[in-house]
């Protein structure tokens, strides 16, 4: 959809637009670095870069800040700057198997190759305010990073830090559904080719990838509560860093560095596909870039439900959910509203008028030909 830009009124846009960034800096503070947005706002960093659809942490740090902490704006800027960059190459497919694991979890069972790693998390703790955050300064973080260094023991650093899937433990004893022959499982590129229904798998996870993480709340949440009968349980949850290979002229496969990606395998229960076969597992799959759990887990409870067309379930209609939950589209046409309309609300005014006046004129004729008949 497209919208013709107003004419005229450039001075005030660009009176606007300075004065938006004047409430931006009016406080006469120290401007934010972009080093401390990064290292103090690492989760906003990472969901401003998964809905921007680049692995960019220091340019999702200028957005954020750019975009006064607006993570939509922040998203849409990064989003827009993503499409300015030349492609050189596709990178080869990531092994989340290589993953060095610094969060794992499992909901489904106790024990799990290597261990339950709890890691960076504030699953566990109680939502207090800490009041103590308004006057930390600088010796403050140097004091608890001392002493957290002290509890390092560095013999204990060498060691394994990958480890095996809880899903190997259900494929062992045969226990997974089988893969549906009749699934589409070819792999298309959602920024190069236009979206089509009904979408393959790997464009589905692509756009939920991308999308925005309250929108696959919403609609994960439904699905759990009722609304399409999807609840499932937390086969094993990770974050961590994994290496990302590209393949060069020569055909040779080239290390270039590492991203951090949260990954969510989530197990469901399945009914007999028909008389006399087993009900199997079922896995929901998700994966984002950096560190976003809820993201993840929504996302594979919404790959579950969408491979179960349901009517009246939003979160099985692929079309809804994949169209309601891109972010930076629903941000956009939402507040297009803002725009100016007047064309079309001037029709539809116009049209409203003439109603009101048929209806009004008919209501006196009526009233005329009642008091006629009184009268007589």
């Amino acid at each position: 959809m497209g919208y013709v830009a107003v004419k005229g009124g450039t001075e005030a846009i660009h009176n606007a637009s300075e004065l938006a960034e004047f409430y931006r800096v009016k406080g006469d503070t120290t401007p934010i670095d972009i080093k401390q947005i990064r290292a103090q706002m690492r989760l906003a960093i990472d969901k401003v870069m998964g809905e921007g659809g680049i692995y960019a942490p220091e340019y999702a740090a200028i957005a954020l800040k750019q975009a006064e902490g607006d993570v939509y704006e922040a998203a849409f800027i990064l989003r827009a700057f993503r499409t300015t960059l030349q492609r050189n190459y596709y990178s080869q497919v990531i092994n989340t198997r290589e993953m060095f694991v610094k969060r794992k979890i499992s909901a489904s069972f106790r024990e799990i190759p290597g261990g339950q790693i709890l890691g960076p998390t504030r699953d566990y703790t109680q939502r207090t305010l800490d009041t103590a955050k308004a006057t930390e300064t600088g010796i403050d973080i140097k004091i608890f990073l001392d002493g957290f260094d002290a509890k390092i023991d560095p013999e204990k650093l060498e060691g394994i830090s990958t480890f095996g899937k809880v899903i190997d433990l259900l494929q062992q004893e045969g226990l997974l559904a089988p893969v549906d022959p009749t699934e589409d499982r070819s792999l298309i590129d959602i920024t190069r080719e236009a979206i089509k229904f009904p979408a393959p798998r790997s464009a589905r996870l692509q756009m939920m990838a991308r999308a925005e993480t309250g929108g696959l709340m919403a609609l994960g949440y439904s699905s759990q509560r009722g609304f399409g009968a999807v609840h499932p349980t937390v086969g094993e949850l990770r974050y961590g860093t994994v290496p990302v290979r590209v393949k060069d002229a020569s055909g040779r496969n080239r290390y270039i560095g590492k991203i951090e990606v949260t990954e969510n395998e989530m197990i469901t229960g399945s009914k007999a596909a028909k008389k006399g076969t087993p009900p199997y597992f079922t896995i929901g799959y998700g994966l984002c870039f950096g560190h976003n759990e809820t993201k993840v887990i929504c996302m594979s409870t919404l790959d579950t439900a969408m491979r179960r067309p349901e009517m009246g379930a939003p979160a099985n209609d692929q079309e809804f959910v994949l169209y309601h939950t891109e972010g930076v589209e629903a941000m956009g046409f939402t507040n297009h509203l803002k725009l100016p309309h007047y064309v079309t609300f001037q029709s539809s005014l116009s049209n409203t008028r003439a109603a009101v006046e048929r209806s009004n004129q008919n209501n006196k004729e009526v009233e005329q030909q009642m008091i006629q008949m009184a009268s007589v």
